[in-house]
């Protein structure tokens, strides 16, 4: 009788570790799901106006110095 319950005692120790393993996995991957890409902080058109306003102060840098 006693090796019964001790065997069961081993099921049931066998069971909760396995639940608990599962439960686990489960809260990890659910934490490291990953969420919708953050809207850009700059688009396109910010960038190609920057390059302008580069290109602007080069042309007026050499026109300033041709002349």
């Amino acid at each position: 009788m006693a090796v019964l319950r001790a065997s069961c005692f081993g099921i049931y120790a066998a069971v909760l570790i396995a639940v608990f393993y599962v439960l686990a996995l489960s809260v990890s991957s659910a934490e490291l799901s990953s969420s919708p890409a953050p809207a850009p902080t700059s688009d396109g058109t910010t960038i190609d106006q920057g390059i302008a306003y580069v290109l602007m102060l080069v042309a007026l840098v050499l026109t300033y110095i041709i002349h």
